[in-house]
């Protein structure tokens, strides 16, 4: 036994011609797009939820007063991320063993009909509390769906494109965020200026969730057309030709040997998540009800600067291939913290144009941990474990620390009444971001993923690519120390 284990502490994870995946371009392109639309759809009903939340509150719960039909439409909102989690657990795990191509098709499935039968539900005053309990389990499948969707977009993009690609390609997944959210925002909007208060009300708030199907199908459709990833479909064909696979990891072991891992994302995730929905979920609000300025003004202007985020999604995301995510990374968290009380007294300042560039200073930093944070996540884990421990760890992480973000923000204004409260949260979050990044993440941009041998877009870049490889894949040491860990488990096991 003694000398197995000798033997498994030399071994070299080294690649050879053959290992090396060439990814065709536009079958990758093909991927960002599918991917994409599926997380635009996602945000889309986050828009339409959060532009309609008064009109809910009135059709749902119109059988309280206007004060507690605010509360509880915010509640059946903020629901769908206590099950988030289990959502990502379940069809993350679900991804690892039957691959990532036909779990995302099953999650666009279970969203788009959730969303479909909001807007078919009969409203309070036709079937009474039934319409609420109907609405709930909604949101509850929605969330379910999404638990198992951004991740597995995130981790199918990922393994879909090439390692001196990967960071723009898949900064397109933040696109579709931004276009999805912004859809629905401007769709309501819309509805709103053509129909008027009243028929809005009566049946107009039913059209964009029933705009979801169409939406779905198109979706579907991209979907089922991809192939599966390169880097679970090398790992599936690994595991055929050896004599005897290992089973697939379970949760206790995703603790147990990739607790580096879990912890790493669960920081990233935190920092993200409070700057995101901070600037995008919470300054409507903030400018609303705090600072007083009109609603139409304040969505208008968070509006304009999501549409100015998605040129620089794209356009971070190519630096970030060339410069690294880490260097970005840092460079926006510094930002941050040195300009987020500058850029809200710009915002409480009144001025139109003022409070636009301290937005938009904000929505900057914000665009460049969006292009970057698509393409790190992934690449923390193994690919044996990839899909399953970021939807796990993202979605608990983003629903203790994303979903609650402005509620912690509003109640901290609320008891301190300092308008500055949100840039001290932000500037709390980029500071632990900051250490993290600094001293415990490794620069994986354009290096091939943990797990995976190198992927290029060109047969002639293979040459190139073994001349540049040291002895061994740079994730090779890590991968020898979890194999001994699980080497020495099972023979204390047999033992």
């Amino acid at each position: 036994m003694s000398q197995k284990r000798d033997k498994r502490k030399k071994k070299k994870y080294k690649v050879h011609k053959d290992d090396i995946t060439v990814i065709d371009a536009d079958i990758a392109k093909k991927a960002v797009v599918a991917t994409a639309l599926g997380n635009a759809m996602e945000w889309f009903d986050f828009g339409i939820y959060s532009y309609l939340v008064v009109i809910i509150g009135h059709v749902f719960y119109s059988g309280v007063s206007d004060s507690a039909q605010l509360v509880f439409s915010f509640g059946t909102f903020a629901v769908a991320f206590l099950v988030r989690p289990i959502g990502g657990m379940f069809f993350g795990m679900l991804g690892d063993r039957l691959g990532r191509k036909r779990i995302l098709a099953v999650t666009l499935i279970i969203m788009s009909l959730a969303t479909l039968s909001i807007g078919l539900i009969p409203v309070y005053d036709t079937i009474g509390i039934t319409a609420p309990i109907l609405l709930l389990c909604a949101r509850l499948v929605q969330g379910f769906s999404a638990g198992g969707e951004y991740a597995g977009a995130m981790t199918f993009i990922a393994e879909s494109t090439p390692d001196n690609r990967r960071v723009f390609m898949s900064s397109g997944l933040e696109v579709g965020t931004l276009v999805g959210y912004i859809g629905g925002a401007g769709l309501v909007t819309l509805l709103t200026f053509i129909l008027g208060s009243d028929r809005m009300l009566d049946w107009g708030w039913r059209v964009p969730f029933l705009i979801a199907a169409p939406i779905g199908i198109i979706g579907l459709y991209l979907r089922n057309h991809l192939e599966e990833s390169p880097a679970f479909a090398a790992m599936e064909e690994q595991k055929q030709g050896e004599a005897k696979g290992r089973e697939h990891v379970s949760l206790k072991e995703l603790f147990l040997y990739h607790r580096r891992s879990v912890l790493m994302c669960l920081v990233l995730v935190f920092f993200y998540n409070v700057i995101d929905y901070t600037v995008l979920t919470y300054m409507p609000s903030h400018l609303t009800a705090v600072l007083g300025y009109g609603e139409t003004k304040g969505l208008l202007l968070i509006v304009i600067v999501m549409f100015i985020m998605i040129p620089l999604v794209l356009t971070i995301g190519y630096f970030g291939d060339r410069f690294g995510n880490k260097r970005i990374m840092q460079v926006s968290l510094i930002g941050i913290i040195l300009l987020s009380i500058p850029s809200f007294l710009l915002i409480g300042s009144g001025n139109n144009w003022l409070v636009f560039f301290g937005l938009l200073i904000l929505g900057a930093f914000l665009a460049a941990i969006k292009a970057t944070m698509t393409s790190q996540l992934p690449s923390l884990f193994f690919t044996e474990v990839r899909y399953g421990g970021l939807a796990l760890t993202y979605n608990i992480s983003a629903s203790l620390f994303g979903g609650t973000a402005p509620l912690l923000i509003a109640w901290l204004i609320n008891l301190t009444a300092n308008r500055l409260v949100p840039a001290f949260y932000l500037i709390f979050a980029s500071l632990i971001g900051i250490v993290v990044v600094t001293l415990f993440l490794k620069n994986t941009s354009g290096k091939p993923l943990r797990g995976s041998p190198p992927a290029v877009t060109e047969n002639h870049d293979i040459k190139q690519v073994i001349e540049d490889l040291d002895e061994e894949l740079w994730w090779g040491e890590e991968k020898h120390k979890i194999d001994m860990k699980i080497e020495e488990t099972n023979e204390e096991k047999k033992d």
